[in-house]
C-alpha cells in the first residue's frame, strides 16, 4: 500500500463531526441530566444512524441540522431515548438479587407487617427494557409465594424512554437475552415460547408496573419505597444531579428501606446522610 493511500484505520473515521457531537451531547444532557463521555462519536453515529436515515438523510449533519432548527419535540425525545437507553440482562451481577433472597426481604416483609403496612413496595428506577424488575419479580414468585399470600407486593419499573418501556411491557425477549442470566429451569418455568422469542407469562408481567420518568426531574406519585434498585445509572450523571437525586431519594425510602446502587457507584463523597450495610458480597444503602 502506498503512503498516499487511506489506511484502514482512516476508513473508519465517524462521520459525526464535533459541532455535531456537541450539540447532542448539549441536548442529551439538558433533557436527561446524562453526560455524554467526550469521543463517543462511533456510539453516537451506531444509535442515531437508523432515525437519521429514515428521516431521509444520509448521514447525521442532516438529522442534527434538523434538531437545531425546530423547536424541542418527538423527533428530539426520540435522539435522547436512543442516546440513553442502557444495556441490561435478567439477575445482572447476581449478588443483590441473593442479599434479597438471603437476607433483606424476609426482614423486610416482618417489619412491612409490624408497621400495619398494606403492601412491600419496590421500585426499579432505569429499568430499561425490563430484566431488573422481571428478575425481582420471578425471585418473589419462586422464593416468597407465602409471605406475599399475607403482604402483597408492588414493584414499580420506571425509565426516561417511553418506547423501551413499551417494549418492557410486552415481556417478550429473544433466546440469547433469555439466556443472559437467566437459569434455564427457571426460563421453562416463567416463560413460553413465542416462534424465535420467548415471552414472560402473564402472571408475572402483571406482577410490575411500567412508567415513564426522568429522575433528573420531579418524581409526582413514587410513594415511599422499602426496596430502590438505582444500579447502573448514576454513573452517568454529573455531581450536582448525583446530589439532587439522592437527596429525594431520602425522602422515598422508607426509615427502614434499602437503596442498591452498581457495582461503580456509592453514595461516599455525594451524599453524606447515607450508610453503608454489608450484605454478602454487595452492600445496599439507608439513610442514617
Amino acid at each position: 500500500m502506498s503512503l498516499d493511500q487511506p489506511s484502514f484505520a482512516a476508513s473508519l473515521e465517524p462521520t459525526v463531526t464535533d459541532s455535531d457531537f456537541a450539540y447532542l451531547k448539549a441536548l442529551v444532557l439538558e433533557h436527561s441530566a446524562i453526560v455524554l463521555e467526550d469521543g463517543k462519536h462511533y456510539l453516537t453515529e451506531s444509535r442515531l444512524m437508523p432515525i437519521a436515515r429514515r428521516e431521509g438523510h444520509p448521514g447525521l449533519s442532516g438529522l442534527v441540522d434538523v434538531l437545531r432548527r425546530d423547536r424541542f419535540g418527538g423527533l428530539h425525545r426520540e435522539v435522547v431515548e436512543a442516546m440513553t437507553t442502557n444495556e441490561t440482562l435478567f439477575f445482572r451481577d447476581a449478588h443483590p438479587f441473593g442479599a434479597l433472597r438471603e437476607t433483606l426481604l424476609p426482614r423486610l416483609f416482618q417489619r412491612v407487617r409490624e408497621e400495619g403496612h398494606a403492601e412491600l413496595r419496590i421500585w426499579s428506577a432505569a429499568c430499561s427494557s425490563g430484566q431488573e424488575p422481571y428478575s425481582l419479580a420471578m425471585l418473589l414468585k419462586d422464593d416468597f409465594a407465602a409471605e406475599m399470600a399475607r403482604t402483597p407486593v408492588r414493584i414499580l419499573a420506571t425509565d426516561l424512554s417511553g418506547q423501551i418501556l413499551r417494549r418492557a411491557r410486552e415481556g417478550r425477549y429473544s433466546q440469547l437475552e433469555v439466556k443472559r442470566g437467566l437459569p434455564p429451569a427457571m426460563a421453562e418455568r416463567h416463560f413460553t415460547r413465542e416462534g424465535a422469542d420467548w415471552r414472560l407469562r402473564p402472571e408475572i408481567r402483571a406482577m410490575v408496573e411500567f412508567r415513564e420518568l426522568n429522575l433528573a426531574e420531579p418524581w409526582p406519585g413514587i410513594p415511599q419505597m422499602d426496596i430502590v434498585f438505582l444500579r447502573n445509572v448514576m454513573i452517568y450523571f454529573d455531581l450536582p444531579t448525583k446530589q439532587r437525586i439522592l437527596a429525594r431519594m431520602r425522602t422515598t425510602l422508607a426509615p427502614w428501606g434499602r437503596l442498591f446502587l452498581g457495582g461503580a457507584e456509592t453514595t461516599l463523597q455525594v451524599d453524606p446522610a447515607y450508610a453503608c450495610e454489608r450484605l454478602g458480597q454487595t452492600s445496599a444503602y439507608f439513610v442514617q
